[in-house]
């Protein structure tokens, strides 16, 4: 019997996050010791879902019956989101045009499969997040970068986007603060994209998942744009509340009149056949919008001083610089390729010499991360010292 192939649309994606961890695998096979700097997951080092979370889990299992639920989500989850955009951002947003997704993720996956016909365009942050990348090509669409302005804190090049604007351009997405860079956007830049996206009638999609992790200035959200700006808004759970492994995540649309009426109901054909989301999930991160958030204090707390020994530690290494950590938990160093000749050889060799895992900046974007780097603020000082320690020996031996 003929063995059978995969699609070629599903053999095409290409996670870079995960990708490195197919060698690293294999290092640690070898019995090589390996510091994951590779996924944002911040329950793997010290920090702890709050155990009020945990506890409504339990509870709301033991006490809702477990059968399915609403296929756009619980409405008292979808009210608490309304009450926190608008305690947050002073947003006005309707519980009705909210929807829960399996994690962005999924919410990613079904607005691209939505927004776009074969050869539509979707202008994207370079570097950024390469889910956002992935499944628009699996729909057949065209990913159109555009700059961030590495010499300018990772700036939105606005004029980039206004020129790279078609006739064909179907979204720009921002997401704010960025995974990979770490920038938090300025309230005139995001008015700007705004302006820009009002102008031509394109929504603009604000992955905001973020919003509570900085660690200096005042977060400006899309939510506060007027109300002419069509804006699809992601946040989620997985990040600041600290439960990235129960999948909860959700998005919201702010538009005038019926402008992308038939653009939900296209994403609740679809929200519809996945059936619903985790229900006892849901309540959990009702509480954990409702609850203490003194937690999230200690968070930031402990990132920055991670991101301040980080920016120091990186920029005394020979072939590193690196701009301060504005929020997330990230950062996005630049690399001299000494003897690689690509960021994906130095990540591969770092990882087969010295067992330290990050992610190849190209994996970002291919027109402006190459030549970086992702590394994260998550571990411990201890580990993060010991990981550039071995960074800066694996440095010093190729620069020979």
């Amino acid at each position: 019997m003929q063995k059978m192939k995969a699609s070629s649309r599903a053999m095409s994606m290409d996670y870079a996050i995960r990708e490195v961890t197919v060698p690293a695998a294999a290092a640690a096979k070898r019995g090589m010791k390996l510091y994951n700097f590779n996924i944002g997951d911040p329950n793997k080092w010290d920090f702890e879902t709050p155990e009020y979370f945990k506890s409504t889990l339990r509870r709301a299992v033991d006490c809702i019956d477990n059968g399915y639920g609403d296929s756009q989500g619980e409405m008292s989850l979808r009210k608490a989101i309304v009450d926190r955009e608008y305690e947050k951002h002073g947003a006005r947003i309707d519980a009705d045009r909210v929807y829960i997704t399996s994690g962005v993720s999924e919410g990613i996956n079904v607005l691209m499969a939505t927004l776009l016909e074969p050869g539509d365009e979707v202008l994207l942050p370079g570097p950024g997040y390469p889910s956002y990348a992935q499944y628009i090509r699996f729909y057949g669409g065209k990913v159109v970068p555009y700059r961030q302005i590495e010499e300018e804190d990772w700036r939105l090049d606005v004029d980039m986007v206004r020129k790279r604007i078609t006739n064909k351009t179907r979204a720009i997405v921002v997401i704010n603060p960025n995974n990979p860079t770490s920038a938090v956007y300025s309230e005139k830049t995001i008015r700007e994209m705004g302006d820009i996206a009002a102008e031509y009638g394109i929504p603009l999609i604000s992955d905001e998942i973020y919003d509570k992790l900085m660690f200096e200035g005042k977060y400006f959200s899309a939510s506060q744009l007027p109300s002419d700006v069509p804006r699809v808004i992601f946040n989620g759970f997985s990040k600041v509340n600290l439960m990235p492994g129960w999948r909860e995540g959700y998005c919201y649309f702010m538009y005038e009149d019926d402008f992308m009426d038939d653009i939900r109901e296209g994403m609740m054909k679809q929200l519809r056949t996945r059936i619903c989301p985790n229900v006892p999930c849901q309540e959990a991160a009702r509480v954990s919008l409702q609850g203490p958030q003194d937690y999230i204090v200690d968070m930031n707390k402990r990132l920055k001083e991670r991101g301040d020994y980080s920016y120091k530690r990186l920029n005394e290494i020979p072939g590193i610089t690196t701009n301060k950590a504005k929020g997330a938990f990230y950062m996005f160093p630049k690399v001299e390729l000494y003897d690689w000749k690509t960021d994906k050889d130095f990540v591969i060799d770092l990882i087969n010499e010295e067992g330290v895992v990050f992610v190849h900046g190209s994996g970002f974007d291919s027109e402006f991360g190459g030549g970086h780097f992702r590394t994260i603020l998550l571990p411990p000082m201890n580990i993060i010292e010991e990981a550039y320690d071995k960074l800066e020996k694996f440095m010093i031996r190729h620069s020979r």
